[in-house]
C-alpha cells in the first residue's frame, strides 16, 4: 500500500517515522523538503555550542547513521523508498553544511538557497547515484552530495570575491 500524503497519526505511529519526517516537517503540504532543510537551524543553534567540531562532526555522522535505519524502515511503510515527506536527509545535509560554512547570516542564507537548489535539480552525478542507491543509505546518500556542491560552490564564491 502507498500512503501518498502522510498524517501526524503516521508520524507518531513509529519513532522512524517521526525522525523521516523531520521531526513532523515532512508532513507540510508545501515544500517538505524546505521545511526540513529550516528544522536544521535550530538543532545547529544546539549543536554548535558543544565545541570540539569533532564532537559536533561525531553527532552529525551518528544522525546519519540514525537517518539510513530511519529513512529505511519508513520508506517501506509508505510505499515508496524516497518519499517526499521524508526530510531527515536535508536536514542532516543541511547540518554539514552550516557546521562549515561561515557563522554569518549572509553565508547560511546562501548556503540554504544553494542547498534547496542542489537538492532539487539533483545536477549529475547525483541523480544518476540516486537512482542507483535504495533504501534508507540512498535517501540519505543524495542530500550528502547537494551539500557537497553546495560547499564546493561557497569555497569558490569565497575565494574569488573575498
Amino acid at each position: 500500500m502507498i500512503i501518498s500524503r502522510p498524517r501526524a497519526r503516521f508520524a507518531f505511529s513509529h519513532p522512524a517515522h517521526f525522525i523521516a519526517l523531520g521531526f513532523g516537517a515532512g508532513l507540510s503540504p508545501f515544500a517538505p523538503g524546505t521545511a526540513g532543510t529550516l528544522v536544521a537551524f535550530p538543532l545547529w543553534w544546539l549543536l554548535r555550542d558543544l565545541g570540539e567540531p569533532l564532537v559536533v562532526v561525531g553527532i552529525i555522522a551518528w544522525m546519519y547513521a540514525l537517518g539510513v535505519w530511519a529513512c529505511g524502515i519508513t520508506g517501506r511503510n509508505l510505499g515508496i523508498s524516497d518519499h517526499g515527506s521524508m526530510c531527515w536527509d536535508e536536514v542532516v545535509a543541511f547540518l554539514l553544511v552550516l557546521a562549515v560554512v561561515p557563522e554569518d547570516p549572509w553565508w547560511q542564507a546562501a548556503a540554504f538557497f544553494l542547498f534547496r537548489a542542489f537538492d532539487v535539480v539533483k545536477p549529475a552525478p547525483i541523480r544518476q547515484l540516486e537512482m542507483r542507491f535504495k533504501g534508507g543509505f540512498g535517501v540519505m546518500f543524495d542530500d550528502l552530495l547537494a551539500a557537497g556542491y553546495t560547499l564546493l560552490v561557497l569555497a569558490l564564491v569565497k575565494r574569488v570575491f573575498f
